[in-house]
């Protein structure tokens, strides 16, 4: 399955492990790994937690977009 975000590359680039962002995002490591393997859709407010976290919007998570950083002047 060809993934359609890009929480596992992001997540990697800070360093992080997949139970860091478990926590953040207040459950378990398999029900966010489920996320990242495209296994579970993931819910809105989870992916805009996750643009506030890694400070770039959600449409670069999603590839979108490839600029990191949102457009402030929007």
């Amino acid at each position: 399955m060809n993934p359609i975000h890009r929480l596992k590359e992001i997540r990697e680039d800070k360093d992080l492990l997949q139970d860091d962002i478990a926590k953040i995002l207040n459950m378990s490591k398999k029900g966010y790994s489920h996320y990242e393997t495209n296994y579970s859709e993931i819910p809105n407010q989870k992916l805009i937690t996750l643009a506030k976290f890694y400070d770039t919007s959600i449409d670069y998570l999603l590839y979108l977009t490839d600029e990191r950083k949102p457009n402030k002047n929007r």
